[in-house]
């Protein structure tokens, strides 16, 4: 189980679930929205959009999931304002300051998912010394996708296989698999959306295949412990078929199994 320490003691127990996904990833949507309705610029908006990290964080770890994968920033982000881009680099910067020993002392590994050569050089560096730093911890992965697309991870990955040398018919799922950036991750059981949109912008396109996909009209800078509860209870109540007839959900491979092993 990944349960984290409490910090709260008012905050509630989790749910009893009959089934809690490995492995969640959110696309962390609405921050200038809520910005704008608070007459804010859109910057205000990303800096609170931080602000709930770390309660959104231990509220995962409350059901025992084990792996959190969170888009950050996308590689079609860097289309947007120079000024709104500079902000996001400051911003991400000053998260890792923040949150980095909290994360470690509460064995939270690090992860980043994305280009690491496009962004900043200090950055860069404060990103590998995160992941150095907690690479050996166990209670939950926490994956960031900053300078993250979809398709620009699959190029990559083929670009990989082709620089290995590999054969043609060598080549199956099993082996994309590996030289995605989420080789150490299982696929994702959930994918959640805030902000309402019912797209999934390029966001993990080979692993999320067959992800459960819940969206909620809360703005990620609200997205709270009872917004999470109601994501978890609605994944809890799905039959998950995998492109087959409903059965015994027990009989069915999960497509985690794609040449990493799942965790127990």
């Amino acid at each position: 189980m990944a349960t984290l320490p409490a910090e709260d003691a008012t905050r509630r127990a989790p749910l009893a679930l009959a089934r809690v996904p490995c492995h969640v990833a959110i696309i962390m949507d609405g921050n200038g929205r809520w910005a704008r309705q608070r007459g804010l610029p859109r910057l205000a908006g990303h800096r609170a959009g931080t602000e709930n990290l770390r309660r959104v964080i231990q509220r995962f770890g409350d059901y025992g999931v084990q792996y959190l994968t969170l888009f950050a920033f996308s590689t079609e982000n860097w289309s947007r304002p120079k000024t709104e881009v500079e902000g996001l680099m400051r911003i991400l910067g000053r998260v890792i300051r923040r949150e980095l020993q909290h994360l470690h002392e509460n064995g939270i590994r690090l992860l980043h998912l994305g280009r690491l050569d496009g962004l900043p050089p200090r950055l860069r560096r404060q990103v590998e010394e995160a992941m150095e730093l907690t690479r050996h911890n166990r209670r939950m992965t926490l994956a960031i996708a900053f300078n993250y697309g979809g398709r620009a991870e699959i190029v990559d990955a083929v670009r990989r296989i082709v620089a290995a040398g590999v054969p043609p018919e060598e080549v199956d799922e099993r082996l994309i698999a590996r030289f995605l950036y989420t080789a150490e991750l299982p696929d994702p059981d959930l994918i959640i959306r805030t902000g309402g949109e019912m797209r999934i912008s390029n966001f993990l396109l080979w692993q999320g295949a067959y992800a459960e996909f819940y969206s909620t009209p809360v703005y990620w800078p609200d997205f709270a412990e009872e917004d999470i509860d109601q994501a978890l209870l609605a994944y809890s109540q799905r039959q998950r078929r995998f492109g087959r007839l409903p059965q015994d959900e027990s009989d069915y491979p999960h497509p985690s199994e794609n040449g990493r092993p799942r965790p127990r």
